[in-house]
């Protein structure tokens, strides 16, 4: 990377706000085994944007609940435990996307997709040894956060680059590695890095294609829900490139079909982040 390149992808990183205080300490809390429902209260309710997305989706029609939620305990008490937690980082997650872009990058589509691929990583991650499904959420909702970067700071070599994989069929990394010099792994493991997420967290954002792909649980749970994600069409994140062989063995069955079958219905997943989109 050329010293140039180098400075423009800091500029670019540098932009983008920081990781809201109140999700990281939620991000703590479920890290500690001895958390419980009423800490997991106090910090959300210190947060009134948290807090009134979150009543807004516990009240959708979604949920259909016999009465309206006018609390964060009464929401934590409906929704459980971990849908607050993944709720609360989707909203950290979709309140740092810029409202537009120049580059007609489609955020909510890329949305849809993040998401889906969060919760199908988090589900993968059961399956594992030595992923944990909470990291695995987080790595899959920020997989692809450098296409957000590169797209609102680097408008027109991200177009391009979406243009040339829209229409050809390439892969939209390695599209980006062409126009850019780097691919949206490499930006996204930097802005992960500066918001002081855990080395296997930022490891598996850098290191999610080809020949700088890693052998590890998490990375092998992201890579899988993220193919499977493009293959059922859960949203776009503007990469046409599907890869029918799943990354390594650590996943239950080498090809995409065979672990979507093994998985259910997924459908009631994507409505789910639907629904987490909207917030």
């Amino acid at each position: 990377m050329s010293p140039e390149l180098s400075q423009k992808l800091a500029a670019a990183v540098d932009g983008m706000p920081a990781f809201p205080k109140s999700v990281q300490k939620i991000l703590e809390l479920t890290r500690d085994v001895n958390c419980t429902p009423k800490d997991l209260v106090q910090v959300i309710d210190k947060d009134p944007v948290v807090t009134v997305k979150i009543l807004k989706v516990v009240n959708s029609a979604y949920y259909s609940l016999p009465k309206q939620i006018t609390s964060i305990s009464h929401a934590v008490v409906y929704l459980g435990f971990n849908t607050i937690k993944n709720l609360a980082l989707s909203i950290a997650a979709i309140g740092m996307l810029p409202k537009d872009n120049a580059a007609g990058f489609d955020a909510q589509q890329y949305l849809l997709h993040s998401l889906a691929t969060a919760s199908i990583a988090k589900q993968l991650a059961l399956r594992v040894d030595d992923a944990d499904p909470m990291d695995c959420f987080i790595a899959g909702l920020l997989h692809d956060f450098g296409k957000v970067v590169c797209a609102q700071f680097m408008p027109q070599e991200f177009s391009r680059a979406l243009q040339a994989s829209q229409s050809n069929g390439s892969s939209l990394h390695m599209a980006l590695r062409a126009t850019i010099g780097v691919d949206h792994a490499v930006v996204g493991a930097m802005l992960v890095e500066k918001w002081r997420f855990a080395p296997g967290l930022i490891d598996t954002i850098r290191h999610q294609y080809g020949d700088d792909l890693k052998d590890s649980d998490m990375i092998a749970c992201v890579f899988a829900a993220n193919q499977i994600s493009k293959k059922l069409e859960f949203g776009f994140g503007g990469n046409p490139t599907l890869k029918n062989c799943l990354h390594a063995g650590q996943t239950p069955g080498r090809h995409t079909g065979q672990v979507i079958a093994s998985m259910g219905d997924l459908a009631p997943m994507f409505e789910e982040a639907k629904i987490f989109s909207k917030v």
